[in-house]
């Protein structure tokens, strides 16, 4: 089975030398092989039994573009080129003949691997533009390049490049041996507990922020701390990196108070239903049920 998380696999080849290639880029927009992703507000299109994503061809977003210049190219899919383009969200919900919108979260459970990378990566490059209109040194506006991939400040006297920015944060299993280390936010559906996780700060690796977050939202100190795997989670832009550490301490106090509860749970416990575990889509549940379950293999989660 897969080797990666959902929203994961390099499924779309990125084809990184041809965003300067303006010439390429116009080829390509005008390709009848080209095809189009629209996302309306922060959810993207899915139709069909069973569901798959929903890609336009040029002619068919015509009316949606002021620009070609507004088009995004996320790169090579099925061997053709695929670009995004935002709609906006406070507008009549677009192409309902052809299917309907819908979030990330659900579309991560329905969608085969490859059209989950593709919803996510365009998902969050649009998301990212909308929040980039200025530049932050200068306060001019900013303009889309290198096929969407950037953006420029258009004041030539400052002349920012800005790139996509991702925030790593650190998600960890932390176990005694026979029991792990679950905790839940009040915010949560009752019943819900999960793995400590929380942002990397400036200047720290990302064992000293599994330790740090795991002591200030539990008081549990741990010891050996592994890499698992990681996730791009954009909502709107986390990349989760996840890990096992083994406790070297086991008494909780809630620290900073961002959990409203954390406890020990063993196996037994976990597979009786409760407490209700994270989503099958995430990468929190991946490392429980890994956890439960030591005969299952990065390769089988």
């Amino acid at each position: 089975m897969q080797n990666y998380n959902v929203f994961a696999g390099a499924f779309v080849d990125r084809n990184g030398e041809r965003r300067k290639d303006p010439d390429w880029l116009d080829q390509a927009i005008a390709s009848e092989q080209s095809r189009f992703v629209p996302v309306w507000g922060d959810k993207c299109l899915v139709g069909g039994d069973p569901l798959s994503a929903i890609l336009l061809r040029h002619d068919q977003i015509e009316n949606y573009l002021q620009s070609d210049d507004e088009l995004i190219f996320l790169g090579l899919f099925r061997d053709s080129p695929v670009f995004a383009f935002a709609i906006d969200g406070d507008t009549r919900e677009p192409f309902t003949e052809l299917g309907e919108f819908h979030d990330l979260r659900f579309l991560g459970s329905v969608l085969p691997p490859d059209e989950a990378n593709l919803t996510a990566h365009a998902r969050a490059l649009v998301l990212w533009h909308g929040s980039q209109l200025y530049c932050g040194i200068c306060g001019s506006s900013a303009k889309p390049e290198a096929g969407g991939n950037s953006r420029v400040c258009a004041n030539h006297e400052c002349g920012r490049v800005l790139f996509p920015r991702v925030e790593p944060a650190i998600i960890v299993l932390v176990s005694d041996g026979e029991r792990c280390l679950l905790g839940r936010q009040s915010r949560w559906p009752e019943g819900r507990y999960s793995t400590v996780a929380g942002f990397v700060e400036p200047g720290e690796s990302l064992e000293d922020a599994v330790r740090r977050e795991v002591y200030e939202e539990t008081n549990v100190r741990v010891g050996n701390v592994q890499y698992h795997s990681s996730q791009p989670w954009p909502f709107p832009a986390a990349l989760m990196l996840g890990f096992t550490a083994e406790a070297t301490s086991t008494d909780i106090v809630l620290n900073d108070g961002e959990l409203e509860d954390a406890a020990w749970f063993t196996r037994k416990e976990l597979r009786s239903g409760y407490p209700k575990l994270p989503f099958h889509i995430s990468i929190a549940r991946r490392l429980i049920d890994q956890w439960i379950d030591p005969a299952i293999t990065s390769s089988e989660a």
